[in-house]
């Protein structure tokens, strides 16, 4: 045979073998075991029926050889709540995976729970089990659980979840899509009532009432329904309360936060002789364009009421509409490329639809012994247009304002302009303010709250302006 072709033979095998040679596995395997991440994960309260968000964790093999893991096991089965992934392989059961070494897989885990038409939270358990070379080592799964009354409303599958009369309060309410109130019906919700609304739900009231029964130390709690403290401040998790052409209703106590609007009113019932909506005593914050949003011919009276850090505007006035907002913090601090005065008022819009701008009256647009302040230069924005078949009766008396422009016109009197109202921490969402702020003493009985106190329930001996009557 030709030398050279046996040295071509030759040369071939030894590539051969030494191709096969990279593919064998290792010779031995690490005798260690693994190190994780966590060894406990913890889902805060879940609703049962909603899943959960995706946890993660890694394991290690940080030893210097690959490592073997005989098994991976949910050790409840297939009949956890839990659901794992292992790198990418979902299932309760999995054997003979490999870590190289110095390396790490991720392990992802979610949680789904059943009722137990229980009121109180419900603690549930699992773990996994890995077992490598001999032993076991666990990282144990919690979460809390929690029970809630479910709202659910879908135009596409023609389901609308209707309400009237009172909603219990021994567990938390869930919206998802819409609760509706109803032509001429009444939905009252009690004191310490906790609602959870999902992503882009709603609570509309058409032509029906709403009375929201808070009280000091037990509100009326409106949030988004994820409960992860990721979400703690995350605006615009769900829409807000949207009132349509709605009969009288009031809210006392009430907080509404993370939402897109958090109070949104749209004209009125044309039988209504007074205010559509009497709001005290509550807190609108974080939502992601308006906290309180009133538009063409609605009507509302507030006081001491804190609305703050909207995306757009704290308070906005669109289209026409009465107001009167009385000892109430309307503050800016919002976050978003869209943020502008935390008050703006207007009594027109561009209607595109009709390709026309529409004009209405606004009878009574009345800031008393209120604080309008912010970030920005000019906290207060007013764009109308008038003429002899249009009404705009304003009054601004005795508030602190921030603004460039300081308005020498007859509707504005007594007010304090751009002084620093010393609040004391709103990051932290603390609105009280220190005793050397300009507010101490600087409002008018002339425009009292109806039961005389501020939004503590301190007696207004003062009084002062804002929400807050300093002890």
């Amino acid at each position: 045979m030709n030398k050279s072709i046996i040295y071509f033979i030759f040369t071939i095998a030894v590539g051969v073998a030494l191709s096969f040679s990279s593919c064998k596995k290792p010779l031995s395997f690490s005798g260690g075991n693994l190190d994780f991440s966590r060894d406990t994960i913890v889902f805060d309260t879940v609703f049962t029926t909603i899943g959960s968000v995706t946890k993660k964790f890694k394991i290690y093999n940080n030893s210097n050889k690959t490592l073997k893991i005989d098994q991976i096991e949910l050790v409840g089965g297939a009949s956890s709540p839990f659901r794992i992934n292992v790198d990418g392989l979902v299932g309760t059961h999995f054997a003979n995976l490999e870590i190289n070494k110095n390396d790490s897989l991720f392990v992802f885990v979610e949680v789904t729970l059943d009722p137990n038409n229980g009121t109180n939270p419900m603690v549930i358990e699992d773990r996994i089990r890995f077992n490598t070379n001999g032993t076991n080592q666990f990282v144990t799964l919690a979460a809390w659980g929690q029970d809630m009354y479910f709202h659910y409303s879908s135009f596409s599958e023609q389901v609308f979840n209707l309400n009237e009369g009172t909603w219990p309060n021994d567990k938390p309410h869930l919206i998802y899509g819409a609760a509706y109130v109803d032509s001429a019906k009444t939905l009252t919700i009690q004191q310490g009532t906790d609602v959870f609304l999902h992503k882009d739900a709603i609570l509309h009231i058409y032509k029906g009432s709403l009375n929201i029964q808070g009280v000091m130390g037990n509100p009326v709690t409106f949030q988004g329904d994820r409960l992860e403290s990721y979400y703690d401040d995350v605006p615009g998790q769900y829409y807000g309360i949207y009132f349509n052409k709605a009969l009288p209703s009031s809210i006392n106590y009430a907080v509404i936060k993370n939402g897109i609007a958090g109070i949104h009113m749209y004209s009125e019932d044309p039988s209504n002789t007074g205010y559509t909506l009497q709001l005290s005593n509550s807190v609108l914050f974080n939502n992601s364009t308006y906290g309180f949003f009133l538009f063409q011919g609605a009507k509302v009276q507030a006081e001491n009421c804190i609305i703050a850090k909207s995306g757009i505007h704290s308070l906005a006035v669109i289209g026409g509409g009465d107001f009167n907002f009385n000892h109430c913090h309307l503050i800016g601090y919002g976050t978003g490329d869209n943020v502008s005065a935390a008050v703006g008022i207007s009594n027109w819009f561009n209607n595109s639809l009709l390709g026309q701008t529409e004009v209405s009256d606004i009878n009574e647009g009345t800031i008393t012994n209120s604080v309008i302040y912010g970030e920005i230069e000019n906290e207060l924005a007013i764009d109308t247009i008038s003429d002899i078949a249009i009404t705009l009766n304003f009054n601004f008396q005795y508030n602190l304002i921030k603004s460039s422009v300081v308005f020498s016109s007859s509707i504005f009197s007594n007010n304090l302009w751009n002084q620093n109202p010393l609040i004391k921490d709103i990051p932290l969402n603390d609105y009280h303010f220190w005793s050397t702020s300009p507010m101490n003493n600087a409002g008018s009985f002339s425009f009292p709250t109806s039961n005389g106190r501020g939004l503590d329930q301190v007696v207004r001996m003062g009084p002062d302006i804002g929400a807050y009557e300093f002890l």
